[in-house]
């Protein structure tokens, strides 16, 4: 049984649109599961219809107001880089109008929804596929794993959708009597439960270095600061979760192929830019190509 695994990454990941489309379309890989954390749960739904070009034109189109229905930040240039500000009005309309988190991300939803047809569910929930988000239930400190299988069309909408909100910039989502948030704050890089649920052979994408290369700029304001707070921590979690995938695999005689980022494409995934992910994405399958000639070269009965 093999298994897809898209990591959260927000913006960055149109690099694992453009590796899972070297994978599908190159290595003609048939996947059983599809299992993505935030921005990993957007790809999978569309990477397992095979619909690979509409995602990657809707992916590399996104901006701000695409995800943002009250966006609190104003992205800033300096010294020729994307830095991000507060957006004062935005974030006090929005604790005026009793909201928990200093932005809203319904646009988001709406973008989910009108991206994934009730049709094209219907032909996914019917297959033998599965399709598996990550999202973090805050209220009983626990990760959940929600698959297509068990949901109807706007459930599964709405759980793709918590997966990817990244509190406390985006919804904090109510649901099932519980507080729910972005997959990203619990599991990262969910390889053990592709394990668990029977993979013998994971291709992990990785929206991170392997090694850190990064040093980061001292923060400007309390956005700032809280963004670089949030990255050090969910680097943190990833790097635990490969540590236990790869333990679980070993235990499990599962193989794992992971496929990181070569160089740091951003240090704040919450700035979309069409340019910049058209390019992440075109990068993204070099580097598969690349990564597997490479193998090939290496070892002549590597698997292609």
């Amino acid at each position: 049984m093999r298994a897809l695994v898209i990591s959260g990454g927000g913006s960055k990941g149109a690099f694992a649109g453009g590796v899972a489309q070297y994978l599908m379309e190159e290595l003609k890989y048939k996947y059983d599961l599809f299992l993505g954390t935030s921005t990993g749960s957007l790809l999978i739904s569309h990477l397992a219809l095979g619909e690979i070009e509409k995602i990657k034109q809707v992916y590399t189109s996104v901006d701000q107001h695409s995800i943002f229905s009250n966006c609190p930040f104003i992205i800033q240039k300096k010294h020729g880089m994307d830095t991000i500000g507060i957006n004062h009005w935005n974030v006090l309309k929005n604790f005026y109008n009793g909201s928990l988190t200093f932005g809203e991300s319904h646009n988001l939803l709406t973008l989910i929804r009108e991206t994934l047809s009730l049709e094209e569910f219907r032909v996914l929930k019917n297959d033998f596929k599965d399709i598996v988000v990550t999202v973090s239930n805050l209220s009983l400190n626990t990760v959940e794993y929600k698959s297509i299988k068990d949901f109807g069309y706007d459930d599964f909408c709405e759980w793709i959708w918590i997966s990817c909100n990244y509190t406390p910039f985006m919804t904090l989502v109510r649901k099932d009597g519980c507080e729910y948030a972005d997959g990203g704050l619990g599991s990262m890089v969910p390889i053990e439960e592709a394990i668990k649920r029977g993979a013998t052979v994971v291709d992990a994408i990785v929206l991170q270095t392997e090694i850190t290369h990064l040093n980061r700029l001292p923060s400007k304001n309390p956005f700032a600061l809280l963004t670089s707070m949030f990255a050090f921590m969910l680097d943190r979690i990833e790097r635990q979760n490969i540590r236990i995938g790869k333990f679980v695999a070993n235990n499990h005689d599962a193989i794992i192929n992971f496929y990181y980022t070569p160089v740091v494409l951003t240090t704040n995934s919450l700035i979309f830019d069409k340019d910049k992910m058209t390019k992440w994405w075109d990068s993204g399958f070099a580097f598969a190509q690349s990564k597997n000639q490479q193998l090939s070269a290496i070892d002549p009965e590597h698997e292609t």
